[in-house]
């Protein structure tokens, strides 16, 4: 899905994954039970970094990489409809 948001400098916007609906014991959780996902879809990408000398540094993911990140990290958004979490790309901890 496109979204209407061009983020700026080195943030990255990612759509969460849905949070896990049942234990691994198979007991049903209330959504005041489940855990905040820490996995997610990038959607966005900004152009990256400057540097202090002025270079742009370019970001090492893409738009529809799958990512690992901070289970703090970032601001949440909604932007049409969708949950979306906004983050720096130093918290993004890897790209499955």
């Amino acid at each position: 899905m496109s979204y209407s948001i061009n983020p700026l400098s080195d943030r990255v916007v990612i759509e969460a994954a849905e949070a896990d609906e049942v234990s691994t014991g198979g007991i049903i959780l209330p959504d005041t039970a489940q855990e905040k996902p820490q996995r997610g879809k990038v959607v966005a990408v900004g152009p990256g970094r400057t540097t202090d000398s002025g270079t742009l540094v370019s970001p090492s993911v893409s738009v529809n990489d799958e990512v690992l990140y901070g289970k703090y990290s970032g601001t949440e958004i909604n932007i049409d409809g969708s949950d979306l979490l906004i983050v720096r790309e130093n918290d993004i901890m890897a790209k499955l």
